[in-house]
């Protein structure tokens, strides 16, 4: 199986007057070609930053980091084939509100397209298709009409995936996608983004709040506190004690210690 994601020694200060001090700390995390990761954690804990980092739009970072086979630079933004392949679904949606879903959805398909046609917005048949599939997959096609500013919160995040999807990327990163919805849309949300990745073979990492959903909808889960990687466990082998130490406030982070196996007899 292939690695997607290989991080190595990462670290991330804050800089300026308001320093919240370190985002990361020695990150050092391999994500493999078809998984479905959690990071899990509270506010603050780098969930987001890490993403960032993912997405290529982090700087000034210290470390090894290297996403889909192209070793990513401090300074420097990943090159544009590179960042096509690189799906994001952001917490706020980050649509143009005033225009229209289709319009929205079309606007995953410009880093598939040559410069001067993308600057131009001139989109193909191929473009056209691929955002109806994604729109229709995620039960928005009813909808392609209609702006983005008469929609429901759940609609928007729907459109957001879609224009992900359309993007057809192979790595799909989402920033706390459910945060503002309910239980049950949650739900529905997270089986969307997985469940269209898994048919895909992309690779998904998704941060959460949400141990339960976390458990639900991921085959792994990275804990995050304080900017410091302090569990790394296969969903199931995930313990109710590490998931209330993760979140006790009085909790001071501790990087993650390989700890020798044991046999019991």
């Amino acid at each position: 199986m292939s690695t997607v994601v290989d991080i190595a020694e990462l670290s991330f200060h804050h800089s300026g007057e308001n320093d919240a001090g370190p985002a990361l700390t020695d990150i050092t995390l391999s994500v493999s070609a078809g998984e479905a990761v959690a990071l899990l954690g509270p506010s603050g804990a780098g969930k987001t930053t890490l993403l960032t980092l993912l997405d290529g739009r982090l700087r000034d970072w210290r470390g090894h980091a290297r996403v889909l086979g192209v070793v990513l630079a401090p300074g420097n933004a990943p090159p544009r084939e590179a960042r096509a392949d690189v799906g994001f679904i952001f917490q706020e949606f980050a649509l143009v509100e005033r225009s229209s879903v289709a319009r929205n959805v079309l606007n995953g398909r410009l880093g598939r397209t040559d410069t001067w046609r993308a600057l131009c917005g001139l989109l193909n048949k191929e473009d056209s298709m691929a955002a109806v599939r994604a729109m229709t997959e995620a039960g928005i096609a009813d909808l392609a009409d209609r702006r983005v500013d008469s929609l429901s919160g759940g609609q928007r995040q729907r459109v957001a995936i879609a224009r992900c999807l359309a993007q057809e990327p192979r790595l799909i990163l989402a920033d706390e996608p459910v945060s503002s919805l309910d239980p049950v849309r949650a739900e529905d949300i997270l089986e969307l983004i997985t469940s269209a990745s898994r048919a895909r073979g992309s690779t998904t990492v998704f941060s959460s709040h949400q141990p339960d959903l976390a458990r639900r909808f991921a085959s792994r889960v990275i804990g995050l506190r304080g900017g410091c990687v302090v569990f790394d466990r296969p969903t199931d082998a995930l313990t109710n004690d590490e998931i209330a130490e993760l979140y006790r406030e009085s909790a001071a982070p501790q990087p993650r210690v390989p700890v020798p196996l044991r046999l019991v007899l």
